[in-house]
Order: C-alpha cells, then structure tokens, then sequence
C-alpha cells in the first residue's frame, strides 16, 4: 500500500499482520466479516502510524512501529474475538526519484570528504617540505646530496631524457651575475 509519510514522502510499504480467532462466537456476533474488518483496520492502521513519523523512523524503526501496531491492532480487535499474534513490516520501497536523489546527496558528501581528506594531506606533505627546505637550506652539502640523489633516481627509469649535471655552485655563480 503506498503512504504518505509525516515529512510528505510517498512509499510503498508491505506489510503482514499475523492473526487467530481466539472466541469464534464472539467473533460472528460481533463482526459481520473479521477477516475483512481485520484487513481493513491493518491497512488504516498502518497509513496512520506511517504519517505520523519521518521516513528516517520508518526506515530506521521498522520493528517499534510493527511492535506499536500490534499492540493498536490487538486492543481493537480483542471486542470481535481475534488475538493479533504479530505484525511485520516487510519491506518500505522509495519512488524511484528519491532514491536517486539519496544516491546524489551521498556520493556528494563522499566527494566533499575525499576533498577534506586529500586537502588534510596537502597540507602534512607542506609542512614535511618546508621543514626538509629549512634542514637543506642549513647545509648546503645537504642540498648537493639531494641533487645527487635525483639524478640517480632519475636515470635508474630508463628514460630517453638526457640530463647535464652541473654543480650548484656555478649555478649559484649564474643567478649572482644576473642580479648584478
């Protein structure tokens, strides 16, 4: 049976009320047709109960609500002799559109944490550079090394790039001349 929900959303929702007739004299005295009543009473109940929560809580929720409903559905019943054994809420389904939408709204929240958490990284490896620029910066043997060892890395990948070493310092020699 399709409900509409407390926050206006319509869905589907299957439900199963498990039932015995406990007085059958009362049960035909009292009520034309108990199975019919009880059916109807079930499907009211349940459009009821539905629209009075969100559809987190029917969700979330779905054995409080058969709980409730049982207790509701076996207080009314128990004048036409029928005892409600239990109820179960067997499946909610969402329209189509709105499970899309649910599917939008969590990959972008997916999305926004990856974001975070890449930016958090970032910002670590900044922090990891500025503090090895100021250890190099402090030695300039340091910083040699480090030049050596990128160039070793970068002939270790066999590539076609060719690459001429020269040493910081006539570079250094370059920059001075430059300026002046």
């Amino acid at each position: 049976m399709k409900v509409l929900t407390k926050d206006s959303v319509t869905v589907s929702v299957d439900a199963v009320v498990y039932y015995r007739v406990s007085n059958a004299t009362v049960s035909i005295a009292n009520v034309e047709n108990a199975h019919h009543s009880t059916r109807l009473l079930a499907q009211t109940t349940l459009r009821n109960i539905m629209g009075q929560r969100p559809l987190h809580e029917i969700l979330s929720e779905r054995e409080s609500i058969s709980q409730h409903m049982k207790a509701l559905l076996d207080e009314a019943t128990d004048s036409w002799g029928i005892n409600v054994e239990r109820v179960e809420i067997k499946d909610v389904r969402l329209p189509i559109q709105l499970q899309r939408a649910m599917a939008a709204e969590a990959e972008a929240a997916r999305e926004a944490r990856a974001k975070v958490i890449a930016a958090e990284g970032e910002q670590k490896a900044s922090r990891a550079l500025r503090e090895a620029s100021e250890v190099i910066g402090d030695s300039p043997a340091a910083l040699q090394l480090r030049y050596l060892q990128t160039l070793n890395t970068i002939s270790t990948e066999k590539n076609s790039t060719i690459i001429f070493p020269l040493p910081i310092d006539i570079l250094s020699y370059f920059m001075k001349q430059q300026a002046d």
